[in-house]
């Protein structure tokens, strides 16, 4: 099979501003690929718009709140205007959350939704009659609890769930146009998504994060998203850990449930004072 080839191919990566986005977006541009770097953080986003165009890529730069649909927009179609169309979209801006269910606002849930969710869609809407034109690629980037149940967050997980839903389903009906869906489902990886989870109170938590195994890097993710992409995967599941709880969680979910529930049962306790 044919690989896809990303010279000269105009990528649009939103959260790309630190993390898995920034890395993607700079393997991409060591392709060849002419990167829109998307960020709410307008002075980060510059500031690596800046950094490309020092190293000859070519690059545009642009504030987006993915949870305001005509901010999707613009930014769409200012890239549509500026590079003549969009060839691949990594929807990869998110947040998270880490406390109980019961005693959670409301309002956390719709933060996170409206992130996760919301600003995948409006993205992905805004942009895909250009990736039919030119049968692109849409990489989804959700988590393994888009897949499985994690304790402690259940918003995180129902928005991750939502995305797996929309990425899937939406890969059946564009196949056949040409455009593949691809969904990155990562472990734990090291960026800054946890230093901004929310609390119950919608307030960033004090909770250090409970994790399994090694954090893998940006770096290690963006290229394995690149090979991915490359061969047109239609699953990618990263890291080590991500992978066991990936097929562990299929094969004796009662088993994973249990063991997951006792591993990260400190998630539910109260944060010191």
């Amino acid at each position: 099979m044919a690989r896809r080839r990303f010279s000269n191919r105009i990528v649009v990566v939103t959260g790309a501003a630190s993390g898995i986005g920034l890395a993607v977006a700079r393997r991409f541009a060591r392709a060849g690929a002419t990167c829109a770097l998307l960020d709410m953080d307008a002075v980060r986003v510059k500031a690596c718009e800046q950094a490309f165009a020092d190293a000859g890529h070519r690059v545009l730069g642009l504030r987006c709140d993915v949870t305001r649909r005509s901010d999707c927009e613009a930014a769409m179609q200012t890239v549509i205007e500026r590079f003549g169309g969009i060839d691949v979209l990594f929807n990869n801006a998110g947040i998270t959350q880490r406390s109980a269910f019961v005693e959670t606002r409301i309002e956390v849930y719709e933060r996170v939704m409206a992130v996760n969710f919301f600003g995948a869609l409006y993205c992905t809407k805004a942009a895909i009659h250009s990736l039919i034109r030119r049968r692109g690629l849409i990489i989804s980037n959700e988590s393994i609890a888009g897949l499985a149940p994690l304790l402690g967050r259940t918003g995180y997980a129902a928005s991750k769930h939502a995305m797996h839903g929309l990425f899937t389903s939406l890969r059946s009906e564009v196949r056949d146009r040409g455009v593949h869906v691809m969904v990155v489902c990562p472990g734990f990886i090291k960026t800054n998504l946890q230093d901004r989870a929310l609390g119950a109170d919608g307030t960033v938590t004090r909770h250090p994060q409970s994790r399994v195994g090694r954090q893998d890097t940006p770096e290690c993710a963006a290229d394995a998203i690149f090979r991915g992409a490359e061969r047109e995967k239609d699953l990618l599941v990263l890291t080590a850990m991500g992978k066991i709880g990936y097929w562990v969680s299929r094969l004796a979910p009662a088993f994973y449930e249990r063991r997951m529930a006792r591993r990260f049962k400190a998630e539910l306790e109260r944060p010191p004072s």
